[in-house]
């Protein structure tokens, strides 16, 4: 699979959190309006075997990657260190990749660090509907309520990590499709104006790795249950998909979907095996678990990795 890395800027706020897996699920939409559902279904042949045809990252900070999960014991810091502030790192700088990890929260940076401000601000948009037999708002379903949307820092720009199978999608075609996406709008509310954004440019630098790599760090959400894990060397946060239908699907009258147990993105994860592939996780449904309404509706667990270095405990 070819690696890609390419860069937005957010044209308004947006509603949903930019995930790997909702992109993903966006994506897919994408390819069927523009190219038909046959299209898609031959790309999705043998997602939940294994064979993912698209594996889509979170969108990061640009030139910035998740910290991942350790306690702090594992890490080094000196013993006066002001803890409260070390614990609002969260990001560690692309060149400081190639260090074992137990180096990172010295070098990790916090938002506030990247983007003045914050890389996200979180603000309530007030709603309400109007009765047409009384002209005003009311109860129920009339009654004004209360959304929060996030709202880009300063001139941010983001990092959006892909892997793609040129045998069943050209990378310039992801990336056109991935602007589409930016023009129609990204999660909820889009049709009224929110998760718009900008392909910026594509990146050509290769991830980056560490040259006697034992672990991988996680950039999306992904499903390991399953897997060869060292048990005594992976580190992540429980992570609860409660996932919904878009685009077309929401009309069919049942838009919610089975939820999902996922690790979080930024998991350190040591396969017991060998660290030769750019992704892991395994696709979800397809079978009728995750919706009734479409019963081949799968869900990307799958996640781009970078192959990390993480020294033995002592």
């Amino acid at each position: 699979m070819q690696a890609l890395t390419v860069r937005i800027r957010p044209l308004s706020a947006f509603g949903t959190p930019l995930r790997g897996d909702t992109l993903f699920g966006q994506l897919c939409w994408a390819l069927r309006r523009a190219e038909g559902e046959h299209v898609l279904d031959e790309a999705l042949c043998g997602y939940t075997e294994g064979q993912p045809f698209l594996v889509v990252s979170d969108a990061f900070p640009a030139g910035h990657y998740p910290l991942p999960p350790l306690p702090l014991s594992r890490f080094d810091v000196p013993a006066d260190a002001d803890r409260k502030r070390l614990k609002r790192r969260r990001w560690i700088a692309t060149e400081d990749i190639g260090l074992p990890v137990e180096q990172w929260l010295a070098r990790a940076r916090s938002d506030e660090d990247i983007c003045k401000g914050g890389i996200w601000n979180t603000a309530g948009q007030p709603h309400n509907s109007i009765h047409r037999q009384t002209g005003t708002t009311g109860s129920g379903m009339f009654a004004p309520y209360l959304s929060e949307t996030l709202w880009p820092g300063e001139d941010l720009r983001l990092d959006i990590h892909l892997l793609v199978d040129e045998g069943r999608l050209e990378p310039r075609r992801l990336i056109d499709l991935l602007a589409d996406v930016g023009q129609t709008g990204y999660g909820r509310d889009a049709s009224i104006g929110l998760g718009k954004f900008a392909v910026e440019e594509q990146l050509d630098a290769p991830w980056p790795a560490h040259a006697d790599a034992n672990a991988w760090l996680t950039l999306a959400p992904c499903a390991p249950q399953g897997l060869a894990w060292r048990d005594d060397a992976c580190f992540y946060r429980p992570f609860t998909r409660f996932g919904r239908h878009g685009d077309l699907a929401v009309q069919t009258g049942k838009p919610f979907k089975t939820p999902v147990l996922l690790a979080d993105s930024g998991a350190l994860l040591t396969p017991e095996g060998l660290l030769d592939q750019a992704w892991t996780g395994q696709g979800l449904g397809g079978d009728g678990r995750l919706s009734r309404s479409i019963e081949a509706t799968v869900h990307q667990g799958y996640a781009p990795v970078l192959a990390i270095r993480l020294e033995e405990e002592t």
